[in-house]
């Protein structure tokens, strides 16, 4: 048995406590199937009746087979009950213990053994080094059986290393799972509220403002006023990411042949721009919902909607295999005198800032530049 076929195993493993039963399995924890002593009249009326419970004779069959192992059981107890034999020591000390707790439930008779070689992996990476030369020095020959407390508590203190490492390994573990913990508790409460906000126009033109917020940072000098080429660099970005034109030489990047001096005033001139554009395509967007309500044509909001959840998804799933990536090689770090953790830490914060900078500007981008039908 391989717990693979976990109905019809469950029907073997409830009969192992038969008269002569000989069962052979491999993860016997948790199969979630009690062992009877005599057997399970149950489980052998129901291997007997094709409709199952349903079937008109199966209360008939669980009285026949209940008798039978009735009888069998008073066999069984006279033998010494269960007995479980177990060819390796799990690295968890509980699982062994599981597997003893198969033998003697519930007053039953029973008994277990469990039977180990030095070439078994606990022992040959944990405790090996202490129990071999204690076996040379007293002469013992390969192959032949021993049992002694020593080895007893050898074995329980190779589980006990085994367990710390695992605690250590799953420590280890939650501390980057953390990160990603609370990346993916923003991702999701901002990936919510777009689903659910009744009002999403002016999220869309709050993504708008930011992105128009960081052009103008990009190509406005820190100190002076920007020359005619930067202004012109700038209308070349509002093109490219709203395609919305402007004409750098005219209101309201240039005014009487001068170069716009004020930031604050060209950008609220050129957001009221963008705003109106995207005003009339939310006006032209409706009117053709309402025009073709009976095929169900969405209205402006729902393609909004849609935009951004897409956006947000594509990009959150590329989000994770940067973030995998990184979790790979991030222990190089280590050859640096830096802490792994730390710059995991540091760098995936500044990759999620940049997936939420990519989600508003292509987002934004899509739904300026999305075509209506004729």
């Amino acid at each position: 048995l391989n717990a693979k076929q976990h109905e019809r195993e469950a029907e073997i493993v409830a009969q192992a406590g038969r008269h002569g039963a000989v069962t052979i399995s491999t993860n016997m924890a948790g199969r979630g199937t009690d062992i009877i002593l005599g057997g399970n009249a149950e489980m052998l009326a129901l291997a007997r009746c094709k409709e199952g419970r349903d079937d008109p004779e199966f209360p008939d069959w669980v009285a026949q087979f209940e008798e039978e192992c009735a009888q069998e059981r008073e066999e069984v107890v006279a033998a010494g009950g269960l007995h479980i034999i177990g060819t390796e020591r799990h690295e968890s000390r509980r699982i062994d213990n599981q597997l003893r707790g198969r033998s003697g439930r519930q007053g039953d008779p029973g008994s277990s053994r469990f039977f180990l070689s030095l070439e078994d992996d606990l022992l040959r990476i944990f405790g090996s080094e202490r129990i071999t030369p204690w076996m040379e020095r007293l002469g013992l020959e390969e192959g032949e059986a021993i049992e002694h407390r020593f080895i007893t508590r050898a074995i329980a203190n190779a589980q006990k290393k085994v367990e710390a490492r695992n605690f250590d390994i799953r420590k280890h573990l939650l501390d980057y799972d953390d990160v990603m913990n609370q990346q993916r508790q923003a991702f999701y409460s901002r990936r919510q509220e777009i689903l659910s906000r009744e009002d999403l126009h002016t999220e869309v033109l709050e993504m708008a403002e930011g992105q128009l917020v960081s052009l103008l940072e990009t190509h406005w000098p820190e100190k002076g006023q920007p020359l005619p080429e930067a202004l012109g660099e700038l209308a070349t970005g509002l093109d490219a990411q709203y395609g919305v034109q402007f004409d750098p030489t005219r209101e309201p990047f240039a005014s009487e042949g001068r170069p716009a001096d004020d930031k604050d005033a060209l950008g609220r001139a050129i957001f009221d721009r963008l705003a109106e554009v995207l005003e009339e395509k939310r006006r032209q967007c409706d009117a053709l919902a309402e025009e073709h309500q009976e095929q169900r044509y969405p209205n402006f909001e729902t393609f909004e909607r849609e935009i951004l959840r897409q956006t947000l998804d594509r990009l959150w799933k590329d989000h994770l295999h940067t973030m995998d990536a990184l979790r790979e090689g991030i222990n190089l770090r280590g050859y640096a005198q830096r802490d792994p953790k730390v710059e995991y830490q540091r760098e995936g914060y500044g990759l999620f800032s940049e997936t939420e900078e990519r989600i508003d500007q292509q987002a934004t981008e899509i739904v300026f530049k999305f075509v209506l039908p004729d």
